[in-house]
């Protein structure tokens, strides 16, 4: 009676296992696997893992892959293979078997920075400055200035002499990449980009870079000052005549005077340097070749053949920009 009941139990587990195996089987058919459930072999053997533990089930051989637990039913006993796995004997060739490599996330993070990074450009004259408040150098050699819209004023961005007249007070009120209001004094910002062209800041005024290069060329006005200036008719008011001549007296004044200036601009360095011919040797050194054939000339020729050598060396080095 004992082994009645104990067949009897076996058919009823028999009977369960074979319904759940059709159920899954449908299942895979439909192309639907439910929970951590894995792959189910058709053919000699059947597979059904649930959980940590997996059961199999049919023919003579079964294979079996890595769980907690495995119990195999079929053939002539149960087999225990929690420790080793053996591969399906016709894996998909789609689905790679090799293990993810580690990626460093350095690598990702520089790969990223790369791809967000302008390229650089050989500069022409259809280049474009970025519109904007260069408030130094490091922003001119990055086209990356100060944009409009974080300038504070209530000034129309869109007007002509927009920049003009921002310039033309004692500082700029922009807000900086976190939101936070900050005053950049006027004299010490570097410059500022209108309509793609540069503008430099030199004598407390912004004036057009007209020649762009590695080396460049401008023309700024200077004000200065002379406070020894000898004035014969001044200002006394002990005399009836509001002026008074006074050959031997000598009356200090400040008087103001406007000069033309031509300068020279490295774009290596941001370094500004009078347009004479000590500055463009000092320039050339760079190159070797243009530079002893620019000092072998005479003083005279050198004067004259300033901006040609100049354009030789930009020609020979020419500028790269990022274009944004």
């Amino acid at each position: 009676m004992k082994d009645l009941y104990m067949r009897i139990a076996s058919l009823v587990v028999l009977m369960v296992l074979g319904q759940a195996l059709l159920a899954q089987e449908r299942e895979m058919e439909s192309g639907m696997v439910a929970g951590d459930s894995t792959q189910l072999v058709a053919g000699d053997s059947a597979l059904m893992a649930t959980g940590d533990s997996t059961l199999m089930l049919g023919g003579d051989s079964a294979q079996v892959f890595a769980v907690d637990s495995t119990l195999v039913v079929g053939g002539e006993g149960a087999v225990d293979s929690a420790e080793m796995a053996t591969e399906v004997s016709d894996p998909n060739p789609l689905i790679s078997t090799e293990p993810p490599t580690d990626v460093p996330i350095q690598s990702v993070i520089q790969d990223m920075d790369e791809f967000r990074e302008p390229s650089l450009v050989k500069y022409s004259t259809d280049f474009q400055f970025e519109d904007g408040i260069y408030a130094n150098f490091d922003m001119v050699l990055a086209n990356d200035p100060i944009p409009p819209a974080r300038i504070v004023t209530d000034l129309d961005m869109f007007d002509r002499a927009f920049y003009e007249k921002i310039t033309a007070g004692k500082e700029i009120v922009i807000y900086d990449e976190n939101g936070v209001k900050k005053e950049l004094p006027t004299h010490e910002i570097w410059g500022y980009g209108r309509n793609g062209i540069l503008y430099i800041n030199v004598g407390s005024a912004f004036h057009r870079i007209s020649f762009v290069g590695s080396i460049c060329h401008f023309v700024a006005t200077v004000t200065t000052y002379n406070p020894n200036y000898y004035d014969p008719y001044y200002y006394n008011p002990y005399y009836s005549s509001s002026y008074y001549y006074n050959r031997y007296s000598m009356p200090q004044s400040n008087v103001a005077s406007t000069d033309l200036r031509q300068y020279l601009l490295d774009f290596e360095t941001g370094d500004v340097m009078e347009y004479d011919t000590e500055s463009v040797e000092v320039l050339l050194m760079k190159d070797p070749e243009l530079a002893d054939e620019y000092h072998s000339l005479s003083n005279r020729k050198k004067k004259q053949m300033k901006f040609v050598y100049i354009r030789r060396y930009n020609e020979k080095h020419p500028l790269y920009l990022p274009e944004r």
